[in-house]
């Protein structure tokens, strides 16, 4: 296996009442994560929000989850550092490694929707030729219904042959089985495959993920444990995988994700009510209660 292999969450983002970054809420959040199960935690992925924050704030946030190493040492942090900007992606990633994060995963960029293989492979090889040093990881992230450019098998193979000194994996969250498939089928473990999609999440390590990162891992990791630990065992957790599948039927009727989260986290976790930032907005009203009554009697998770 992997020495990344296992199970991330992609954390939310906890935020003051004036949208800024709260670094008591993020050490309190991640020290949850840990307490559950977790592996590590993805810092600013879609779930934590993060093309919604400026460098600087992504900067604060780096600097302040790695303290969860002082009470966590073995805590592994990805830092998601996707941006359409070329110049400010590979600055993002120099910070991450510099800090002593474990990974860093990227979104490509994602406004030229219509974007070659020719030109993304182009925009990650001038990261990772810029900022990511040999012998490390590196993450391509692959959520085409979110950021409209996927990424083709043949692309990641290319960059795989031009960066033979560097780990290189993929983050996929496309929701779609055969994806997943034909990852394992090309790659093997040749590539670390971290799957984003918890209903999917048995199929994906028979079919040759390594682990995940999913935006319910926030919420659900001892049941994402529950799986990963009996795939290394041989065997399936089908209790755990029908939990999954349930916790992802009722999350999905409830979006944004981090809306969700928090709201979840809240109020049956106990941990503060962080707010979204704008664009997003918080559930409130009966569409929260909703949630919360659907998230108790068909979804919950002990």
């Amino acid at each position: 296996m992997h020495l990344l292999s296992g199970v991330y969450a992609a954390a939310v983002t906890p935020l003051d009442s004036t949208f800024a970054p709260d670094p008591e809420g993020l050490h309190l959040l991640l020290d949850f994560l840990a307490q559950r199960g977790c592996h590590g935690a993805l810092l600013l992925g879609t779930t934590g929000e993060g093309p919604s924050f400026s460098f600087e704030e992504r900067r604060l946030i780096f600097e302040q989850a790695t303290a969860i190493r002082q009470a966590h040492p073995d805590f592994r942090l990805i830092a998601g550092v996707g941006t359409p900007s070329l110049e400010e992606t590979a600055a993002l990633t120099r910070l991450a490694y510099d800090l002593g994060y474990d990974a860093a995963l990227s979104l490509p960029p994602f406004y030229y929707r219509n974007a070659s293989d020719e030109g993304l492979f182009s925009w990650f090889d001038a990261v990772l030729r810029q900022s990511v040093p040999a012998g490390d990881v590196f993450l391509a992230y692959h959520f085409p219904n979110v950021s409209g450019v996927p990424l083709s098998l043949d692309l990641l193979a290319r960059l795989q042959d031009a960066h033979p000194d560097r780990s290189l994996g993929i983050k996929d969250s496309s929701v779609e089985l055969d994806f997943a498939q034909a990852l394992g089928e090309r790659f093997g473990t040749d590539l670390l495959i971290l799957n984003g999609t918890d209903s999917l999440f048995t199929q994906a390590l028979e079919a040759g993920a390594q682990g995940c990162i999913t935006a319910l891992g926030n919420l659900v990791s001892p049941e994402l444990r529950a799986v990963w630990e009996a795939h290394q065992n041989g065997e399936q957790n089908r209790i755990a995988q029908a939990a999954l599948n349930e916790a992802r039927g009722v999350s999905s009727r409830y979006p944004p994700a981090a809306s969700f989260i928090k709201l979840v986290l809240s109020e049956s976790f106990g941990l503060p009510l962080w707010p979204v930032k704008p664009p997003l907005v918080h559930l409130s009203g009966p569409e929260a209660k909703r949630a919360l009554v659907s998230w108790r009697t068909k979804g919950k998770i002990a």
